[in-house]
């Protein structure tokens, strides 16, 4: 049986529900149209599905493949009234599992949450469409909104970034389990973050990626004309040296790096460090990729 989009009305807003904080789903954040018929395809991630523009409440939103997709705004979760319900790619939703819903993105897509509150960031999988509320970018399941630690709330503010994790990570969302939580955004990157998000609430320009954490080897993003000022250190890995700055940043967002130009070369690096010591996380990170000559140098990016 097939349904239209523009055939059904939801409400306006989301209700808030005393008590537990739940943002209640049950209009807000679920395609509209008649209801679907209970017979869900296997948890995978192939095939891919982006669909055709759809309207809600007057609104059209055009599903897109942006490798890129990064924005800030609220988050919001949906649970246990849709607990065994085909979600929009066709899966039974699983109210406890790790997923999210979008409006645009491809389904299933991986992107990362990170709370604007605390820093904290998981890895999700999404595989549903919504919210259409203003203001709100993403709908977490109640697992996700448990592990991202804003249940309780209801509603949170929040980063959602589009990334590619290694099978392993996949695994363990399409199985319904947590992927290893990342390292907490630090503060330079939350304060830029929550400056965004005083503004327009709009998808940013793809971002490359740069590290964050002195001393732990991870990453977060920064625009990609810019090189990470807010942390310093002094040391930092290079992974690779190009004449093209294209290739400089395919390889930086291939591996979570960040690109640098000295004398004349695109440098892509993993840090800054605080110590020697230290940076050899970021060696090992760069080996674990395959680029095995990996070496430590000094921070000269000021």
């Amino acid at each position: 049986m097939r349904w239209t989009i523009r055939q059904a009305l939801i409400p306006g807003a989301a209700m808030l529900l005393a008590g537990c904080g739940m943002v209640d789903g049950r209009g807000d954040n679920r395609l509209p149209g008649p209801p679907r018929r209970n017979a869900a395809r296997p948890v995978a991630d192939y095939p891919v599905k982006i669909g055709q523009p759809y309207q809600v409440n007057g609104i059209t939103y055009t599903p897109a493949d942006v490798p890129g997709h990064d924005e800030v705004g609220y988050a919001s979760w949906y649970g246990g009234d849709h607990e065994g319900k085909p979600t929009a790619n066709g899966e039974n939703f699983r109210s406890e599992g790790i997923s999210a819903a979008h409006k645009t993105l491809p389904l299933p897509s991986y992107v990362e949450v990170t709370s604007l509150e605390t820093g904290r960031t998981i890895l999700v999988r999404v595989n549903d469409r919504g919210p259409f509320v203003n203001g709100r970018v993403i709908d977490l399941s109640s697992g996700a909104a448990r592990q991202l630690g804003m249940r309780r709330n209801g509603i949170a503010p929040v980063r959602v970034r589009r990334v590619n994790p290694h099978e392993q990570e996949r695994a363990a969302l399409r199985a319904g389990r947590q992927a290893v939580e990342r390292l907490a955004a630090p503060e330079p990157l939350l304060a830029a973050l929550r400056q965004r998000l005083g503004g327009p609430q709009r998808p940013a320009a793809p971002v490359q990626l740069a590290s964050a954490a002195p001393d732990a080897g991870v990453t977060y993003a920064v625009p990609l004309s810019s090189e990470p000022s807010a942390a310093r250190g002094a040391y930092v890995v290079q992974a690779g040296a190009f004449a093209s700055r294209e290739r400089a940043d395919g390889l930086a967002a291939q591996i979570g790096g960040w690109v640098a130009h000295s004398n004349g070369l695109w440098r892509v690096r993993y840090g800054p460090y605080s110590s020697e010591a230290a940076a050899r996380h970021g060696v090992e990170k760069a080996v674990a990729k395959g680029y095995s000559n990996a070496r430590i140098m000094t921070n000269d990016v000021r």
